[in-house]
């Protein structure tokens, strides 16, 4: 991959967001912890350095080696940064007497400097942080202040190093795109050459050399990023492709049938497997969420073995890991702790002697669409909204039975068509149903009912690390609300969640 951009990562909640911004100026980039330096150093020719939670006066703060990228090539040290090249090199960095959090304007700014090419003074930037740069290390040239931080930005005289106390990658800081395209093409001289269209061609090349006469197995779930793995992979090498859809008896209403039937007009090797009976039979009395996560992924895995057993000459197992999840599992603080099990890194068996082929292993979600738009899939495919591995299984709060997942199946359905009958569907990043673990009573007819209670859930996102619940017009929630009651046999009650994440996550398991 030419024209890298290095993403040095100290922990910031942000670094994913430097590097989409990077990606949406058509710049290739990677994300590597900071005590982690790729041994292709070379191959660079960027550096940005992430925020952090830590204080660079801090004992424990992260400490980098940058000798052999300082001075080298062209580096952006964001906050954290900045404050780590002041404070061991030269300046002073103290607790800020102020809180310096949140939006401010650029009340000064250095005329004729490339940094800020087409920024002009007020544009709004994003602070987060509560130390600040007192004095400015050796050879640094002020080239920005707010009003309350008089060094928001500086460079090193004789470097093409700089240094910015604002997060130029969140959406608050309004010129922080334009800040970006200055430092990476006007200053680092990057090419904008990471499109959908060379991702595809690049990466065809590549699995045919990787592969070459092989056959691979892969696992379909029905979501885009296997779809999307599946086709590029179907490009590169036909017939040796063998795919495995499983039916665990958790997907929605009729949607084993629906995306068999999609996939073959697709012209994907697919064959489908229904083990419902064996993943409920698994299933039977496990309320604990992590639990339920665990089974599904074992007895996906048992299934998903028995039917690879019966190819033969398989080498290769294909996954549809994307980017997201690798820098989860390579973080800098190592895995984060477990909110919950993923199901794509490291989920292989010892039994399992596969190689493990990852196309999208370094594309974002949004990345995804845009690939398997370029190769023509259908935009209603890649425009589903993303659902769960384990399915309903996480929806259903409690033990799992036939019973619970035909009532869940139902009013998930009756809310999803909805929401495409009413032109809603595109509007909301994720949808679902989920039934809770409590009856109330209710009054049908002349007859007193005890009943379950479902929750709907509608939210708007970018890419599920943060989502805000979506205000449905009224008019949808009530007729949504009388037609799961009037058509779905066993449910007297439905509610809406309001709850945002955070605090709330999306799911409720």
């Amino acid at each position: 991959m030419q024209n890298n951009v290095l993403i040095l990562d100290f922990g910031s909640q942000y670094t994913q967001l430097i590097a989409r911004r990077v990606r949406e100026l058509n710049i290739y980039c990677e994300i590597h912890p900071f005590n982690k330096l790729p041994e292709n150093l070379e191959e660079f020719k960027a550096v940005i350095l992430s925020g952090s939670p830590f204080s660079v006066r801090a004992e424990d703060a992260p400490h980098p080696d940058l000798s052999k990228i300082r001075g080298k090539v062209p580096m952006l040290a964001v906050c954290y940064g900045a404050q780590y090249l002041a404070h061991f090199h030269g300046g002073k960095v103290e607790p800020s007497k102020t809180r310096e959090y949140g939006r401010a304007n650029l009340s000064v700014i250095k005329d004729k400097e490339l940094l800020f090419d087409e920024i002009t003074e007020n544009s709004q930037v994003w602070m987060s942080h509560s130390d600040t740069i007192k004095e400015l290390p050796e050879n640094g040239v002020r080239l920005a202040s707010t009003h309350d931080v008089l060094n928001a930005a500086y460079r090193i005289d004789g470097e093409e190093t700089f240094a910015i106390q604002f997060h130029p990658e969140v959406y608050h800081s309004t010129d922080g795109k334009q800040l970006l395209e200055n430092f990476l093409v006007k200053i680092s001289g990057v090419e904008q050459e990471w499109t959908p269209e060379a991702f595809v061609d690049m990466t065809v090349e590549d699995l045919k050399k990787q592969i070459g006469n092989d056959k691979v197995v892969l696992g379909l779930s029905g979501g885009v990023d296997s779809t999307v793995a599946a086709v590029l992979l179907n490009k590169a090498i036909g017939d040796n492709l063998y795919c495995i859809f499983v039916n665990n008896g958790l997907l929605r209403k009729n949607e084993f049938e629906s995306v068999l039937h999609q996939y073959k007009d697709m012209g994907l090797n697919v064959k489908g497997v229904d083990s419902s009976a064996r993943f409920l039979d698994a299933l039977q009395g496990i309320s604990d969420p992590e639990e339920k996560r665990k089974t599904i992924g074992r007895v996906f895995i048992e299934v998903f073995d028995d039917e690879a057993h019966l190819l033969t000459d398989v080498k290769f197992l294909a996954q549809g890991t994307i980017y997201p999840d690798v820098i989860e599992s390579i973080s800098v603080n190592g895995p984060s702790a477990t909110i919950k099990s993923h199901h794509n890194v490291g989920g292989l068996p010892d039994f399992m002697k596969l190689k493990v082929v990852e196309p999208l292993r370094m594309l974002f979600k949004d990345e995804v669409r845009r690939v398997g738009a370029e190769m023509g899939i259908d935009p209603e495919l890649l425009g589903r909204h993303p659902f769960p591995g384990p399915g309903l299984a996480i929806r259903i709060l409690g033990d799992i039975t036939a019973e619970k997942v035909r009532i869940l199946q139902e009013v998930d359905h009756v809310f999803i068509q909805g929401l495409k009958d009413w032109k809603l569907y595109d509007k909301v990043w994720q949808a679902g149903a989920i039934l809770l673990p409590v009856s109330s009573v209710g009054v049908m007819g002349d007859e007193r009912t005890y009943e379950k209670v479902v929750a709907l859930r509608a939210v708007e996102s970018t890419d599920g690390m943060t989502a805000d619940w979506v205000n449905l017009p009224y008019d949808f929630l009530q007729k949504t609300s009388n037609t799961i009651i009037n058509r779905v046999k066993g449910v007297n009650r439905v509610v809406y969640d309001i709850s945002s994440k955070p605090p709330a996550t999306i799911e409720w398991e």
